[in-house]
């Protein structure tokens, strides 16, 4: 056993590639999310909602080809990412990488907790947590089997999909009735409770949406574990690392990948333009089961593009840093502005106003990172992580005396 110690990684040590494609993803989940902060939650998945004109619907088109479900997804493939190489500087140290990873899994939890119950009942960390204890399953499985291993445990999703669909064509009229019109009424608990509620009646109706957000991990779970294994494999293999080695993987993501997701994208939307809220058969599961298909390519497609624009977009990394700290500022600043216990802006701000206030903020989001991290090592929240997985309090600030963390 060595006596290395395996501790947070220095800024000198990170892949810079990862930070910048953190950042791309988490601009992509703000403009994913906009909808879901600026009106009731369970309207904001569901395709081009016909309600929007003119402008506005050609922004709530452009998120809904070209955003939603593939920043997601690229999120959760750098976050498998991360884990590799966390693993690999374990293994170099010759330190025991269960118990570490198990401490950042419970702080994630615990932090996705307070996010989703106190915060903002959009959250994701609650997820990502809970399948993380999946992920070491995984950890010795040969290199090769992970990308099999990823697409195989995302096309199950599609198949529970389109087998829920089958499935609803046995269920008699009246209860899909029942079901559009419980739909409709949760929706509008939730137009209720966060846009003229108290921050109190706000928390009750997260703790009921936080019940169906884990219901969702049925068809979620398997989507996001395989972009885990895909992640881990970018990393383990040196892909992210060193592109160069790796030309034609890349090329063909850019040039194969992209456009065929973004066709079969724009098939689904001609042949759903929407879901409606509670209405779910056949017709509708192949539109998400294309959805889907169309989401993993495009994601790969984006990773692509990012690693070989990784120099352009530097100016992304301070975000991706502090992507954990960004991603909740963003619930903290829009819950404030636009729920009934902050400004009360709720349902008040166009589809195209709020892609242009979404850009506004990320903008702010990356100066400020910027100004954070010549001062501090981390961000806050990062920080926090850190001090949870190794059971320590890391130097902060970059004036903090002893050596960098290692």
């Amino acid at each position: 056993m060595s006596n290395a110690t395996f501790q947070p990684i220095a800024p000198d040590e990170r892949i810079a590639t990862l930070d910048v494609l953190r950042g791309l993803a988490l601009l992509g989940i703000l403009l994913m999310n906009m909808e879901a902060f600026v009106g009731p939650l369970d309207l904001s998945t569901g395709g081009i909602d016909p309600h929007w004109q003119g402008v506005d619907r050609w922004a709530d088109a452009f998120v809904y080809i070209f955003v939603q479900g593939k920043f997601f997804t690229l999120f959760s493939l750098l976050f498998g990412a991360g884990f590799a190489v966390m693993a690999q500087r374990a293994e170099v140290a010759g330190r025991d990488f269960t118990r570490f990873y198990l401490r950042r899994s419970l702080g994630l939890l615990g932090i996705g907790l307070v996010h989703a119950l106190l915060l903002w009942s959009g959250d994701i960390l609650v997820a990502y947590a809970l399948l993380s204890f999946l992920l070491l399953a995984f950890r010795e499985a040969p290199r090769a089997w992970l990308p099999v291993m990823g697409v195989l445990a995302y096309l199950a999703a599609v198949g529970l999909m389109l087998l829920l669909g089958a499935l609803m064509l046995l269920v008699p009229d009246e209860v899909t009735a029942a079901q559009a019109t419980h739909a409709q009424a949760a929706i509008e608990a939730q137009r209720q409770a966060y846009g003229h509620g108290t921050y109190g009646q706000a928390v009750l109706q997260r703790l009921r949406d936080f019940g169906a957000s884990l219901g969702a991990l049925l068809v979620v779970g398997p989507q996001v574990l395989g972009m885990f294994l895909i992640g881990s494999w970018f990393a383990r293999s040196g892909a992210i690392a060193h592109p160069d080695a790796h030309q034609r993987l890349f090329t063909w993501l850019r040039r194969g990948a992209l456009p065929l997701g973004l066709a079969l994208m724009l098939a689904c939307a001609w042949y759903q333009p929407w879901l409606a809220p509670g209405r779910f058969d056949l017709r509708s599961a192949a539109a998400y089961g294309g959805t889907a298909v169309a989401g993993l390519l495009m994601c790969l497609g984006y990773l692509a593009w990012g690693v070989r624009w990784s120099h352009a977009l530097r100016w992304l990394a301070p975000a991706g840093r502090m992507a954990l700290s960004n991603y909740l500022a963003q619930s903290l600043v829009c819950t404030l502005l636009f729920y009934g216990y902050g400004l009360g802006w709720f349902e008040q701000m166009g589809r195209a106003w709020q892609l242009l206030f979404a850009v506004a903020l990320f903008a702010a989001q990356v100066a400020l990172s910027r100004a954070w991290l010549r001062h501090f090592r981390f961000g806050p929240m990062e920080w926090l992580w850190r001090a949870i997985t190794y059971w320590r309090w890391p130097p902060l600030r970059r004036d903090a005396a002893g050596a960098p963390q290692r």
